[in-house]
């Protein structure tokens, strides 16, 4: 391991990246580090799901039932994250199925405009994310958010790293492609952390948020012949979804 592989640092810049959290300004030397410090965006996943649990748990408290607090602890999310994932899922849907060949394809996801594709996606992503997650708060409680939040985000670098930019300019351009090791250790580090909250059942998470997001990886590189900003949110998206079903399955 090089020196300059793991800086604590790497954590605030992972949270600036991932998240809209009130944070100190990073002088324009920090973002350099971009690629190093995707190790950290478990944690990035870890801050934005512990006040939507935390929210969850006082609603489960209250007497709410379990629907309530899965969409409280999905707005949370939204909110903490700027809903940048699903922006990503939206016009990911919009770009890859919306056009007829790489240019148009790229063109329409760059648009801000949203799309019946991006529109459809996004009802079908939030209809099933809060209904399983009702499901799982109700047998599993909320520990399961944290978890779901950290390996989806472990995900994320080991796509950035397997396929090629599929445009010049954009958000994931600018991070760059990681090497091995700091991908590898988000995934180890999102596995350790979620060991102790859904046991065993995060090994089985993880396979299946991987298989989601490598399927969705594969379509990009044969639609428009890598990943951008938006690919890696809607894989944060499809790997999320992925993992909850997989543990609804195994805990329900």
């Amino acid at each position: 391991m090089r020196k300059n592989d793991i800086q604590a640092k790497d954590v605030t810049l992972a949270l600036v990246l991932l998240t809209r959290l009130p944070l100190p300004h990073l002088p324009a030397a920090a973002f350099q580090r971009q690629a190093q410090a995707v190790w950290a965006f478990p944690l990035a996943g870890l801050a934005v799901a512990l006040p939507a649990a935390a929210l969850a748990a006082v609603a489960l408290a209250m007497g709410l039932p379990s629907t309530v607090a899965a969409g409280l602890a999905l707005a949370v999310q939204v909110m903490l994250t700027g809903a940048m994932h699903e922006d990503g899922l939206a016009d990911t849907a919009d770009g890859l199925w919306g056009g007829f060949d790489r240019a148009r394809r790229l063109e329409i996801m760059k648009d801000s405009r949203i799309g019946a594709y991006g529109v459809i996606a996004l009802i079908l992503g939030f209809g099933l994310r809060w209904s399983a997650l009702a499901a799982l708060i109700a047998v599993a409680g909320v520990w399961p958010l944290l978890a779901l939040a950290m390996l989806s985000r472990a995900v994320m670098p080991a796509l950035m790293a397997a396929l090629p930019h599929a445009r010049d300019g954009g958000l994931s351009q600018s991070v760059g492609r990681p090497r091995a090791l700091p991908c590898n250790i988000a995934v180890l580090l999102a596995l350790l952390l979620s060991l102790p909250l859904i046991g065993a059942s995060a090994i089985a998470a993880l396979l299946a948020m991987g298989a989601g997001a490598a399927g969705l990886g594969w379509l990009a590189r044969v639609k428009i012949g890598g990943q951008t900003g938006d690919i890696l949110g809607a894989a944060q998206q499809v790997a999320e979804l992925a993992g909850l079903l997989t543990l609804l399955a195994l805990l329900a």
